[in-house]
């Protein structure tokens, strides 16, 4: 019996895990917000990716998902948003932001709507200085998280 290559190839299709490719948009979603906030600010550069950035950010939602006590800013081992954008390699200072969901879904409205309305929050994302920025999302059945971290070069 011989076996279409149509058939192979539509067989790769499906094995890739849709939540994947969801979760990139949303993520470059969230950097696209941002950098409008940042632009109705005043401030002039864009906001560029960051892959140091983004792996720190992806080490916080890692450890947020999974440990429910955590509330955005400090590790589980204790470590700071700075001691994980240098232990991804990062030289600059850095910031963050986090937001917790109570649901498998969570948008960018969720993501933005938390963030914009904490004065802390706002002021790290339109500070003209955050030239460079990573973003994680997570999900669980019960649970999403968003983690962006922003970077001034050094």
């Amino acid at each position: 019996m011989s076996i279409s290559l149509g058939a192979v190839a539509f067989a790769a299709v499906v094995t890739v895990p849709a939540a994947s490719a969801d979760n990139l948009r949303l993520n470059e979603g969230v950097i696209t917000n941002v950098d409008t906030i940042k632009k109705q600010a005043g401030c002039k550069t864009d906001l560029k990716l960051n892959l140091q950035l983004q792996f720190a950010a992806q080490q916080q939602a890692d450890d947020m998902i999974n440990n429910r006590d955590l509330d955005g800013d400090i590790g589980s081992n204790g470590s700071t948003v700075q001691d994980r954008a240098r232990t991804a390699g990062y030289r600059g200072n850095v910031a963050e932001t986090a937001a917790t969901i109570g649901s498998l879904a969570i948008n960018g409205i969720d993501i933005m709507g938390n963030w914009y309305y904490r004065p802390d929050y706002y002021a790290i994302m339109s500070n003209c200085a955050n030239t460079q920025i990573g973003v994680w999302t997570e999900n669980t059945f019960n649970r999403s998280v968003a983690v962006a971290v922003y970077g001034q070069p050094g």
